[in-house]
């Protein structure tokens, strides 16, 4: 029987000798993408094992029963030679009774570790479990996730390639869209990021991540300026969730002009009664421009939306499904090198022929050491990107599409862009949308090439002013005609009208 001091200097012992095995399983040199994550999850284990090594030393030193302090006593009282033959006797008892057991050093089992990674068997080079789609951690495998997407109500249908470009739009998708049906897909599709960051990056505390997502979160959703659930506190519209901004519209004539399904998208945003004609769906909405939530009609909500209780549940789901998007964001942009890679091998698929699919099928099939190959370092001096096969573009190309100029853009975080292809194709990414979103901006095609936050305000208060210039002026537009045949505008008719002057 192994005694408490014995099984603290053995976990002594286990913490030095893992402590050990993880430098050497840091050090060990990575040729591939597959060595990289074997060795993740090696040393995942090493770290697993010495916290929980750790925690029995702690409660070993602890002594919570007592039985520490007793051995001691025993060890260091007046008669420790009589507790040591006693425990020599066990001793010998032990080994009489297990004659041919033989005890593995702790050294020959980490030499064993040692050996599994300079030798790795055919089963200790498959650690982890990914698809073929997934090819080993290099892609990603969204179909799931996508047949789930696109059988959504009212969202847009699109193809497997766009969706893996727009999966983390979410902020563009309407609040009164965000249904029970959507939590699921979004639950869906956390899932699968986390297992596939899980098998990915072994080595990442996913449970510190998720703290400090959810503080984050916490703190913009107070603040209200959380993606996709912005608010302000101007207007009731805002408050309740509506995407439909008031300041543009002078008159309920103007909103009318909108037509009868956005009035009622943005009525049932707001909790409001939808029904009627035109005419009286456009006038319920106006009412609501610049007065706060709470001081509306209560005769003008809905019936199922005008309890308090209801109003507070309502904001309890929207609130779990904004954190939801919110670790969707965070694993969205962790795996954003796995995302490209991606889409550039479902594009390069997309362009072979059948014959060429068929050869390269037998070729992965027949050469299970082709990611050697993939994953060879490259000499690549100028730091010029990749083309679809792996390799280096020609420098007379990156020079023809300008690669080598960056262009900024203050609105996106002043974030930089290679290129001006790729600068132009921004403008329509989420990351510029978000942007002008923030600043109360429409992200229309006026503000194209636009990229300072000043630019972008001085160019919407001079469409603003534009716009208020061209509305119809009924006081100075409007014409009216005397019994003598004149023609005067509306202001001049009054006023000659109340002086008797007609």
């Amino acid at each position: 029987m192994e005694t408490i001091l014995e099984q603290q200097r053995r976990l002594h012992e286990e913490r030095e000798r893992l402590v050990g095995a993880l430098v050497k399983e840091t050090l060990h040199k990575k040729n591939t993408n597959r060595e990289q994550i074997n060795s993740d999850h090696r040393g995942r284990k090493l770290v697993d094992k010495y916290a929980q090594c750790t925690g029995t030393l702690k409660d070993l030193y602890e002594d919570k029963d007592g039985l520490r302090k007793e051995e001691v006593q025993a060890l260091s009282g007046p008669n420790e030679f009589q507790e040591f033959y006693t425990r020599l006797k066990s001793i010998k008892e032990f080994h009489r009774r297990h004659p041919n057991e033989i005890s593995v050093p702790m050294s020959i089992e980490f030499e064993m570790l040692s050996e599994e990674r300079e030798n790795p068997t055919e089963e200790m080079q498959t650690l982890a479990e990914f698809t073929d789609e997934e090819g080993y951690g290099k892609y990603l495998d969204m179909h799931e996730c996508y047949d789930k997407y696109i059988n959504l109500k009212n969202v847009e249908k699109v193809d497997y390639l766009t969706y893996l470009a727009i999966f983390d739009h979410l902020f563009e998708i309407p609040k009164d869209r965000k249904n029970a049906e959507y939590r699921r897909y979004l639950e869906l599709l956390l899932d699968y990021l986390q297992g596939y960051t899980r098998r990915l990056k072994p080595m990442l505390d996913v449970q510190e991540e998720m703290g400090k997502i959810q503080k984050d979160f916490e703190g913009q959703w107070e603040g209200g300026n959380f993606p996709g659930w912005a608010k302000e506190a101007t207007s009731a519209m805002t408050h309740a969730g509506a995407h439909l901004d008031l300041s543009a519209f002078s008159s309920s004539e103007e909103l009318a002009s909108l037509g009868l399904d956005r009035l009622k998208s943005a009525l049932m945003a707001l909790g409001l009664k939808c029904g009627g004609t035109l005419d009286q769906r456009a006038q319920r909405l106006f009412s609501t421009k610049g007065v706060p939530l709470d001081n509306l009609d209560p005769t003008l909500f809905a019936k199922s939306k005008s309890g308090k209780g209801g109003k507070k549940d309502n904001s309890e789901r929207q609130k779990d499904i904004g954190f939801l998007e919110s670790q969707v964001y965070f694993f969205s942009e962790l795996l954003g090198e796995q995302r490209l890679a991606t889409r550039e091998n479902i594009q390069r698929k997309q362009a072979r022929t059948d014959a060429e699919r068929e050869d390269d099928e037998e070729e992965h099939f027949s050469d299970s050491d082709s990611d050697d190959d993939d994953d060879e370092v490259i000499y690549n001096p100028k730091n010029l990107p990749l083309g679809w096969d792996g390799k280096p573009i020609p420098y007379w190309l990156y020079k023809l599409h300008g690669l080598n100029i960056t262009y900024a853009c203050e609105i996106c975080g002043n974030q930089t862009y290679r290129g001006p292809k790729a600068f132009q194709r921004h403008f329509a990414e989420w990351r510029h949308a978000h942007g002008m979103r923030c600043l109360g901006i429409p992200n229309t095609a006026h503000f194209a090439n636009v990229t300072l936050i000043e630019d972008a305000l001085a160019l919407w208060e001079k469409l603003k002013s534009t716009k208020a210039n061209e509305r119809w002026q009924p006081d100075t537009e409007e014409e009216f005609e005397d019994s003598s045949g004149n023609v005067v505008n509306k202001k001049t008719f009054e006023d000659l009208k109340r002086q008797g002057l007609l």
